[in-house]
């Protein structure tokens, strides 16, 4: 079987007629030239689009259940996948993997059992024949009957059911209606922010006694002197440092400034298409964002103004990173990385080594080297007094989709670490001194979105499309807790207490883990 570009032109336009998104559909059908394909509309049946995608997720479904031979994989039913999960890479062998997992832990347990059986059995004839024989066997015998039975409880004492959080400590917070991508903590109190395709950001209420309440900030644009809602995804946000203001950028080419009670403040428009980052300085005067029109934008935070626009990247750009307060790096698709300056004609510094897209830039906290993650699986460390990295770090296998540093503040490690989400399914820990991989986290089933460090650097959680929240001793590397949510998880941020993370999920769902003992 095959398809042509030109047929699936065509269903995407009539699908964006038969929604009713009559604009799109007439642009599109321009771009694409839809009028010089040969394909005889009139055969082509409604919801076509929406058909050959559901017929498409019951192959896919079917491939995972199914065996080579036709047999049901291991007597499971057909699941039910959602669009994004079947198309999430790698998804039937590592579901499969998961299915396998899980039966040979069953039959583990179930050996586990028999032998626990058996073992109670010989104790109860060990004891009884201990009594009849007198003191002597009763003392020697029972002793060693104790021995057995504490190295045994020992052994059936589940560190995953130990590590797992309770349903009573996660609070779930329903009001998106499509994916949520982002979710970041006010840094002075407990209020959380994120972000949807549903074209909202939300702020939720955490702080004791507020009952969970939600802002609903509608993004929505001019048409026609009235304001009508973008049907855009919010793709990043980010608080000021003093937790008055909230930025939120958005695939409708637009940023917007949003007071703490949910007020539009301002809205900046100069981008030419969707926002894909944006960060706050830390003196909170101006706002950096990235976008698909492979530029990075400057703005004055208090009138809302571009201060300057810098055109230097050959592709989108993915992400940005203040440096100071008016130095930053951003990173691109064309496998470069700049550090500009506001008022600098030309980028400070280019780095180059990558050979795929760069995907996410981070300082370290004291700006002295920036850390880069790619799509060609390798982590770099660079440093503005040399051109090529100062590290090279490889050990992932598949794409490293973010990283985060360590805070500054994290007396622990005389190193500073640094983290690494990967679509491989694991996080890695890395001594950026050394240059060596000191931890490699190995629970998660499926592609690692997002990691963050606790406020102390003593924990760091991490979410996958898994559906799983997991939380890790950052100097043993051990798992301490773990949430299994709804849906699978885009982002987790820390609280600025420590105390509680948020997890935002592409079932619309954010939740709310509350780690007080």
């Amino acid at each position: 079987m095959s398809i042509t570009s030109d047929e699936v032109n065509f269903l995407v336009y009539r699908y964006l007629q038969e929604s009713g998104f009559s604009h799109s559909a007439f642009t599109f059908g321009i771009e694409s030239h839809i009028s010089q394909s040969n394909i005889n509309g009139a055969l082509v049946p409604p919801a076509a689009l929406i058909s050959v995608l559901q017929k498409g997720l019951q192959y896919v479904e079917a491939e995972i259940s199914i065996n080579e031979d036709g047999t049901v994989f291991d007597g499971r039913p057909i699941e039910c996948l959602s669009l994004i999960d079947a198309v999430m890479p790698d998804v039937v062998h590592t579901r499969k993997q998961a299915i396998r997992d899980k039966l040979s832990q069953q039959q583990q347990q179930h050996q586990h059992q028999q032998q626990q059986h058996q073992q109670a059995v010989d104790s109860s004839t060990l004891q009884s024949h201990a009594m009849r024989n007198g003191d002597a066997a009763l003392n020697g015998e029972e002793n060693g009957t104790h021995t057995l039975m504490s190295d045994h409880h020992v052994e059936a004492m589940d560190v995953e059911d130990e590590a797992q959080i309770p349903a009573s400590k996660a609070t779930v917070l329903r009001g998106h209606e499509s994916e949520v991508f982002i979710c970041a903590w006010n840094p002075v109190t407990d209020l959380l922010a994120s972000g949807s395709g549903d074209s909202t950001a939300r702020i939720w209420n955490l702080n004791e006694n507020s009952g969970s309440t939600q802002l609903v900030l509608r993004h929505c644009i001019r048409e026609g002197g009235q304001d009508v809602p973008s049907n855009k995804d919010v793709t990043s946000l980010d608080w000021n440092s003093e937790g008055t203001l909230l930025a939120t950028g958005s695939y409708d080419g637009f940023a917007r400034i949003w007071t703490k009670d949910g007020n539009l403040s301002s809205t900046l428009g100069q981008h030419k298409g969707p926002i894909f980052a944006l960060k706050w300085n830390k003196k909170g005067n101006s706002i950096l964002s990235a976008g698909v029109d492979k530029t990075t934008i400057i703005w004055d935070a208090h009138t809302g103004e571009a201060k300057q626009q810098f055109p230097f990247h050959s592709a989108p750009a993915l992400d940005v990173d203040w440096q100071n307060n008016t130095t930053f790096a951003s990173c691109s698709t064309d496998m470069c990385i700049h550090v500009c300056r506001l008022g600098s004609e030309r980028p400070l510094k280019t780095f180059q080594g990558h050979t795929n897209e760069v995907n996410a830039i981070k300082w370290d906290p004291s700006g002295m080297l920036l850390a880069s993650c790619s799509d060609d699986m390798t982590l770099k460390i660079w440093s503005m007094k040399q051109d090529s990295c100062v590290h090279n770090l490889q050990a992932h296998n598949k794409e490293i989709y973010t990283i985060k540093w360590s805070p500054a503040s994290s007396g622990l490690n005389a190193s500073l670490l640094l983290a690494s989400a990967s679509f491989d399914s694991t996080v890695r820990l890395w001594d950026v001194d050394r240059g060596e991989c000191i931890h490699t986290l190995t629970k998660h089933q499926e592609p690692v979105y997002s990691v963050a460090f606790s406020p102390d650097g003593r924990f760091l959680a991490s979410g996958s499309f898994d559906k799983c929240v997991h939380i890790w001793d950052t100097l043993s590397g051990a798992l301490v807790n773990s949430y299994r949510g709804t849906g699978g998880i885009f982002e987790v941020c820390w609280n600025s207490l420590g105390d509680k993370v948020g997890a935002s999920g592409s079932d619309g769902s954010v939740c709310v883990l509350d780690l007080r003992k």
